[in-house]
């Protein structure tokens, strides 16, 4: 099999892996939380295409205001907040000398936007954008970068094709979509297109009344959810679903942008330096073999032990992760 196919057998390896490890990976470490220690972030907000974001600010052990440091923007996973996994890495980077901000995308959390729990990818990449601005006007700051953990590390190669402002990137568990994917998930072109065309009805009845039509983001067995898979991140009130900023709802309008969500596109139009971080535990590691070969600037692919939901909040997976992503960030933001 190369790096660069799509099949039903990587389908089902990939999740069969994730199912397996996840199943077992939340009783061998401890799990994190976004705001755990001596580090207590600072809320902030500034304006994001129509409206505004609102992210947490994690300033490092002993800062200095005096100093420069490099530092990033965090975005989590689809649906996520920023006091889930985004929070949780903001947090590391913080411990280990990176400034970082854990953003709620428009539409999420305390971030503004009428559309509630609607995943924009393009909306999402603005959003990166309109963070690295804020963090650029600091007088602190060195450099600015882009970390995106599972979905966001699709989302973070948007900005890096577009905006001059991304210094570095990394990626940890990233989600690398493509619209041949979403097919196999969805098993077949037919169910896709019955997905884009509620879409469309649930966004011509939003226009029409505002109504919001939602389901399930994450279930292990509803058919209907948005994601269908062992989810246990999600189901867990000792995990991510025990935030009470974060809504398991899947705006229905969302289907087609979500569909033609595609990363893997933009890939070669990233020229700063770039950690992916993944596992053959994690979701469809070949995806992430294919963005590697695709990157046009200077790359790194490091192989890490564990599940795609280990590298969300268990201090093992995180641990190691955030070391290597943290010197990747100092080495090259200054």
């Amino acid at each position: 099999m190369t790096a660069s196919s799509i099949t039903r057998r990587t389908f089902g390896l990939s999740v069969g892996a994730v199912a397996l490890f996840s199943a077992v990976g939340a009783g061998m470490s401890q799990t994190l939380s976004a705001h755990r220690g001596k580090i207590t972030p600072l809320t902030v907000s500034f304006a994001s295409g129509d409206s505004y974001v609102v992210a947490h600010l994690y300033l490092p052990d002993g800062h200095d205001p005096a100093k420069r440091y490099p530092a990033v923007a965090v975005g989590g996973s689809f649906t996520s907040v920023k006091e889930q996994m985004g929070g949780i890495y903001a947090g590391e980077m913080a411990r280990r000398g990176v400034m970082a901000l854990a953003v709620d995308y428009r539409n999420y959390g305390q971030s503004g936007g009428a559309k509630r729990q609607y995943e924009d990818p393009a909306a999402k990449a603005e959003d990166l954008s309109a963070a690295l601005r804020y963090l650029a006007s600091r007088r602190d700051v060195s450099g600015t970068g882009l970390l995106g953990i599972c979905t966001s590390g699709g989302t973070v190669l948007y900005t890096a094709a577009e905006d001059a402002n991304v210094g570095a990137v990394a990626t940890v568990a990233g989600f690398f979509s493509q619209p041949e994917l979403v097919a196999l998930i969805k098993k077949g072109p037919e169910a896709v297109e019955r997905l884009r065309a509620e879409g469309r009805l649930a966004r011509q009845i939003y226009d029409e009344t505002g109504e919001i039509k939602t389901i399930r983001a994450y279930h292990n067995t509803d058919q209907t959810a948005a994601s269908v898979s062992p989810s246990q991140y999600y189901l867990d009130q000792t995990r991510g679903g025990g935030v009470p900023s974060w809504r398991n709802e899947f705006a229905v309008m969302a289907w087609e942008p979500w569909i033609d969500f595609d990363p893997i596109s933009r890939a070669p139009r990233v020229t700063a330096p770039t950690l992916l971080v993944h596992s053959e535990g994690s979701a469809f590691p070949d995806q992430a073999r294919k963005i590697y070969g695709l990157l046009a600037g200077p790359k790194e692919l490091h192989w890490a032990e564990g599940a795609h939901f280990d590298f969300y909040d268990q201090s093992g997976p995180v641990g190691d992760a955030a070391d290597r992503v943290a010197a990747h960030f100092r080495r090259t933001l200054g």
